[in-house]
């Protein structure tokens, strides 16, 4: 089985995000063509649904800010309504570059067995890996090499950037994060990696390359870098903690 691009859905997570928004997403359907775009408005004050609608993109906004495990969930669930197999989680701001997104979805296909091999669920863009000059420094590197460490142990499966944002989600993925895409702080990253695996999705890792903010204003500085790290072994132990997920992943 395949997945051709017109079976993709493209879920942009948007907070206050009018600078740049209308280009990312015309960027997204130039490279993507035929791929549906999904911004969810993450309860933004400006007039990023406007701009994002201007742009060609289908809106939905939630009342509030829930971060992006909140308005991710919100995606995975529309995408399950409307009958999408893929949902590719993108950034907003410009730093994902959708020219990976085809090598990304084709991991997925190989998992629906066309050609018999075992293939993923979900498919982590990483950073950090050969010809990629995206940098992290401090405590947030610290932070991110320890729990790609701790949880490639976990998940019996090599993940070196386990707070990437940049993932591509199967069928079974959808139908378990529709329900259980948890919306606390880090845990689309962490805790979502451990929910799917204690369900049984199969995961993998694909190199990507990653580019600066088209514009508006980054979310990290030092003193949120050094409240990322202790926020970060705080996910950990409670993605751990958590009981199992009560939705299965069979099809």
């Amino acid at each position: 089985m395949t997945f051709p691009l017109e079976r993709v859905l493209i879920v942009m997570p948007a907070f206050n995000e009018e600078e740049v928004i209308a280009s990312v997403v015309r960027e997204v359907r130039q490279t993507l063509p035929g791929a549906t775009v999904l911004v969810v408005n993450d309860g933004s004050s400006d007039a990023t649904t406007d701009r994002a609608r201007e742009a060609g993109a289908r809106v939905l906004e939630l009342p509030f800010n829930l971060g992006v495990g909140g308005a991710m969930r919100l995606g995975f669930r529309y995408a399950e309504t409307n009958g999408f197999p893929v949902a590719v989680q993108l950034d907003s701001d410009g730093q994902h570059n959708p020219a990976d997104v085809p090598a990304l979805v084709a991991l997925l296909d190989a998992s629906e067995g066309s050609n018999g091999a075992e293939g993923v669920d979900v498919v982590v863009g990483a950073r950090f890996t050969d010809g990629d000059e995206y940098e992290v420094r401090g405590p947030r590197k610290w932070a991110m090499r320890f729990l790609s460490s701790v949880l490639s142990r976990a998940m019996h499966v090599r993940l070196s950037d386990t707070t990437s944002g940049f993932k591509a989600h199967g069928p079974r993925a959808i139908h378990l994060f529709a329900r259980e895409y948890p919306a606390e702080y880090l845990g689309d990253t962490i805790e979502a990696l451990v929910i799917g695996h204690r369900a049984g999705l199969r995961f993998a890792q694909l190199g990507v390359t990653m580019r600066e903010r088209a514009g508006g204003t980054p979310s990290h500085n030092p003193l949120k870098s050094a409240i990322y790290l202790g926020r970060a072994f705080f996910a950990l132990v409670i993605a751990f903690l958590r009981p199992r997920p009560k939705t299965g992943v069979e099809l």
